[in-house]
């Protein structure tokens, strides 16, 4: 790891090792169970990992990008949920920085290393139920949220609404315990079963003026825009991860538990000629999506890097790296986790196994972010030379 010295970074590696093992021997219970993964978020507070992309001037670990994101990934391969809500903490902390002055982000990342601080997310742009207004001494936040995921046992959360005069959108960060804001645990989808991805409710929220995240704000310069691409980048750190995990325990399953099919020549399941074909599909896939996300990190970190001084053209050039990574991941993660049962065979299908959360985790989550629309910008690239418009979104 560049953040640290050799011993360093084989400290972060070991407990990163330890928490996925943890969480490994735990996650097909709690995918079960569903609700909040409250034993295992404190076990991430206490790791320290939170801090893991904060830079060592505010009391964190220092690490870049590339560094981060691939924490995503390994926790990805035993538990997406886990995954998700540590990776939206990532983003969440880029989130002030990226939207706010410095001397509102930097006592938020010292308090976040100090206190090991979990963020979760109220945004959702989409969703324009929460109404902003003006009162004396600052804003007032009403109304609700869907989407808001890892908000449940967060410790500070990022916010949006929509001004009740002008239509902007604004973004605070506010302790989750401030007076008014309600999170319930409503959260109930067939993947992602422990992200807590419901709803907040926000009832009259007093919200101070060096809480808003007004300056320079949302889309206000490349290196703003730089937001939703590292958003986009999680998800795809995720899918791979995801993917990794589940070719991992079919690969196990095969090798230990599945037979030939009685036509084969072969007298173990390893040596059938289709299980082998398989097998290399799935490897091509994998190794494919494994070097557009390695490609797409390495372009963001690059950009991430140059600060205010990127330029539109060098941003939308890390737009097309990570839309193409994203889609990538989605296709393969969705073929493989699927596809994987057909050398694993019938007896994998047990419910106590519960390997299909790898396809059910897949599947819930590439939803919220139709592929359809990044093939469509990636062919104004590929076929008109037009680089991809910044938006909130993407």
């Amino acid at each position: 790891m560049s953040t640290s010295s050799e011993s360093g970074f084989s400290s972060i590696q070991r407990t990163l090792d330890r928490l996925v093992q943890d969480f490994a021997a735990t996650a097909a219970e709690r995918d079960a169970r569903g609700g909040t993964p409250k034993a295992e978020r404190d076990a991430i507070r206490s790791s320290g990992l939170l801090a893991l992309s904060i830079p060592k001037p505010y009391g964190g670990l220092g690490a870049n990008w590339i560094e981060t994101l691939d924490t995503v990934r390994q926790f990805a391969r035993v538990d997406s949920s886990i995954a998700h809500v540590y990776g939206f903490h990532h983003l969440l902390l880029a989130t002030v920085r990226l939207f706010a002055r410095p001397d509102q982000w930097e006592p938020w990342f010292e308090q976040t290393a100090r206190h090991n601080r979990f963020w979760g997310n109220a945004l959702n742009p989409l969703d324009k139920r929460t109404v902003v207004r003006k009162v004396d001494g600052g804003y007032e936040f009403s109304g609700r949220k869907s989407f808001c995921s890892g908000a449940f046992d967060s410790d500070m959360l990022i916010a949006s609404g929509v001004d009740e005069t002008s239509g902007k959108l604004l973004i605070a960060a506010v302790p989750t315990a401030r007076e008014g804001i309600t999170i319930p645990s409503d959260w109930d989808s067939f993947g992602q079963r422990q992200t807590d991805s419901g709803s907040a409710a926000f009832d009259q929220v007093r919200v101070q003026e060096s809480e808003m995240l007004l300056d320079p704000g949302p889309l206000s310069t490349p290196f703003a825009c730089l937001r939703p691409l590292l958003a986009q980048l999680i998800f795809a750190h995720l899918f791979l991860g995801v993917s990794e995990g589940a070719f991992a325990q079919m690969k196990h399953y095969t090798l230990h538990e599945s037979r030939p099919w009685f036509k084969s020549p072969a007298k173990s399941a390893n040596e059938d000629p289709y299980t082998l074909l398989r097998y290399g599909e799935f490897w091509v896939g994998l190794e494919s999506v494994r070097l557009l996300v390695q490609q797409a990190a390495s372009r963001f970190d690059a950009a991430w890097n140059e600060g205010t001084a990127l330029d539109e053209a060098g941003r939308g050039q890390v737009a097309v790296a990570v839309a193409t990574a994203k889609v990538a991941a989605t296709r393969v993660g969705l073929d493989l986790t699927s596809r994987l049962f057909e050398v694993a065979g019938a007896r994998a299908t047990q419910g106590a196994l519960r390997l299909d959360r790898f396809w059910r985790n897949l599947r819930t989550q590439t939803l919220h972010d139709p592929v359809d629309y990044k093939l469509q910008e990636l062919g104004e690239w590929a076929l008109n030379d037009t680089l991809p418009a910044p938006s909130f979104y993407s």
